[in-house]
């Protein structure tokens, strides 16, 4: 029995996704450079081919303003080398005007015959502070009028931010049913209320599971508001080796050349640094044993030199598989993955634990994706 009332209640599989280190956030030994993993195409579209065929089914492009890729040309020059794999896009709410960014996203879809995904964040420009309450207001009129685009035939939007009247949607209709999923996560009221009343997935990061199940409660009760559910996702990092003994020395081994003070540096470059869900992963690591561990199996040093996703599931693959089973009876239907470096944990991953899941695409799962090309203008519908 989940922990709250899911969307994909009678699905029995998970979208098992990994994730392609486009802002500079690929080491060997955490905190220390290394140019053979930095954050070119070359290395982050190699990290895309590996995860589909390993047999991942999507794959988060992260966004930051950090030296690597913009995610949505990266994501742009993944469609004619992948086949089965989606991408989970990240988009920074307001960075670009809404209906040109409907079109963009709408000319990704086609690009990827429904293998596009959008994980909606809202946060800081590069440069610029703004009040939260204002970044959530203006986010939620960028998802507003997303849905308006793709699922229209006019924009006609009027809000404190954006103002448009009857402007035709043909340019930005989809290839997805209704769009791609949004996926989505913050900790605020705000953040909360955004999820529940417009996104499809809320997404966590690794906390002890009683606290993530008060926050599955906090942001169904907000979807419920609105006479909604949600799917709900873990966004964590795991090191699993064939013993749990030798996971838990990996662990030691990627910290073992970290300076603290170069890792307070890394966490506070990011763009997200200041944010209540970054505080609570900090928190995390203030109640975790002197090893850091805060659960048996859940290991909060990576947390010492990321922002963010700041803890890894460490195990054997028997013990890999006992965690992911209990976040799947919480309701958890989407695992996003990842390891230093990128490449080497997902072919640990791959081999040791993904045989033994039954996985899925939670687009197809909604049926977002049409059997044969849509009528859509960029697909065989009329051109007027």
């Amino acid at each position: 029995m989940s922990v709250v009332p899911v969307t994909s209640a009678g699905l029995d599989a998970s979208e098992v996704a990994w994730f392609s280190a486009l802002c500079s956030d690929d080491y060997r030994f955490l905190g220390v450079p290394d140019g053979g993993l930095r954050s070119s195409w070359a290395h982050c579209s190699q990290i895309v081919r590996r995860a589909e065929a390993l047999g991942f089914r999507n794959v988060l492009c992260p966004s930051s303003y950090q030296v690597g890729q913009d995610t949505l040309s990266f994501v742009a020059g993944c469609a004619p080398i992948t086949e089965r794999i989606n991408m989970l896009a990240a988009v920074r709410c307001g960075e670009m005007q809404p209906i040109m960014l409907a079109r963009t996203i709408a000319t990704l879809d086609h690009m990827l015959e429904g293998r596009l995904t959008v994980n909606i964040i809202s946060s800081d420009f590069p440069g610029q502070k703004e009040d939260s309450a204002y970044r959530y207001r203006r986010s939620r009129e960028v998802v507003e009028i997303l849905k308006q685009a793709w699922t229209r035939d006019e924009i006609s939007h009027h809000g404190e931010i954006y103002d448009f009247d009857g402007l035709t949607t043909d340019p930005a209709r989809p290839y997805q049913t209704g769009g791609p999923l949004l996926y989505f996560g913050g900790y605020s009221p705000d953040a909360l209320d955004l999820c529940g009343r417009h996104c499809d997935v809320y997404l966590m990061w690794p906390e002890p599971k009683a606290q993530l199940a008060e926050r599955m409660k906090a942001v169904h009760a907000r979807a419920e508001a609105y006479g909604r559910t949600l799917d709900y996702g873990l966004r964590v990092h795991v090191i699993v080796r064939k013993t749990g003994a030798e996971a838990r020395e990996y662990a030691d081994y990627i910290v073992s050349k970290l300076d603290d003070e170069y890792g307070r540096a890394i966490r506070e470059r990011a763009l997200d640094a200041g944010s209540l869900g970054v505080s609570h992963q900090a928190a995390n690591r203030e109640l975790a044993d002197r090893y850091g561990y805060v659960e048996p199996h859940l290991w909060t040093g990576i947390g010492r030199a990321r922002s963010g996703c700041g803890a890894a599931i460490v195990g054997s693959a028997d013990q890999v598989l006992s965690e992911i089973a209990e976040y799947q009876r919480m309701g958890i239907r989407a695992f996003i993955l990842s390891g230093y470096p990128h490449l080497e944990e997902a072919e640990h991953f791959g081999r040791l634990v993904l045989p033994h899941l039954k996985t899925c695409s939670l687009p197809h799962e909604y049926g977002r994706v049409p059997a044969k090309m849509p009528e859509t203008p960029l697909g065989r519908g009329e051109r007027k």
